[in-house]
């Protein structure tokens, strides 16, 4: 089980993707990652890099800033 930032981050993540019309497999491939890895960024179970969540959020067309959460 990934930490409560992870976990908050995924949730996050999924919710702007999805809000966005975003299917997992369009916005790995518009990411650059895998869809697996996707899933786990969005279950919390991996710990992503800043790049990572710069190359997400160009793919979702909003800020870095808006895919963190403070918690």
């Amino acid at each position: 089980m990934g930490s409560l930032v992870c976990e908050a981050f995924g949730r996050n993540l999924r919710a702007i993707r999805k809000s966005k019309g975003f299917s997992q497999e369009r916005l790995a491939h518009d990411a650059g990652i895998d869809r697996s890895y996707l899933g786990k960024i969005e279950r919390g179970e991996v710990n992503i890099t800043i790049e990572k969540i710069y190359q997400l959020a160009e793919s979702l067309q909003c800020s870095p800033k808006n895919l963190i959460l403070d918690i």
